[in-house]
């Protein structure tokens, strides 16, 4: 059963296998764990205009085949909208990529783990943490 959305920066110390608590405690959790399909578009991103592009495009590829990329649904765009108004209510606007994470993460319910904890922190309703504390 799921429990944990991984946000990007997480994903990235596990790729990179440091710090090494970040690994040990993903290898803990295996198969209660999922990355958005946000996630996934900014390690491609991320991957495309690195140096070594196809190599970082195959780790990515790894990774994923390790858990649950989750699609983004009507639920997550109907949380996405409603997190958005409420934050410029109180002109506390968080990035895209970033709402539309949080969004993911509580329309499914999951546990959102970032080292991110400024910015989602305003995000209302949302449940986070940070395996890196």
């Amino acid at each position: 059963m799921l429990k944990y959305l991984l946000d990007t920066n997480i994903v990235i110390y596990v790729i990179k296998q440091r710090p090494i608590e970040v690994l040990a405690t993903f290898n803990r959790h295996h198969g209660r764990m999922a990355i958005s399909a946000i996630t996934l578009a900014e390690l491609i991103h991320g991957a495309e205009k690195s140096q070594f592009p196809a190599r970082n495009l195959a780790t990515v590829e790894d990774f994923c085949s390790r858990l649950q990329v989750l699609p983004y649904t009507d639920s997550a765009a109907m949380h996405y909208g409603g997190i958005r108004a409420a934050l410029e209510k109180i002109s506390q606007p968080i990035g895209v990529n970033d709402l539309h994470i949080a969004a993911h993460a509580r329309s499914h319910g999951l546990i959102l783990v970032s080292n991110n904890l400024r910015e989602f922190e305003r995000v209302p309703g949302l449940l986070i943490e940070n395996w890196l504390e």
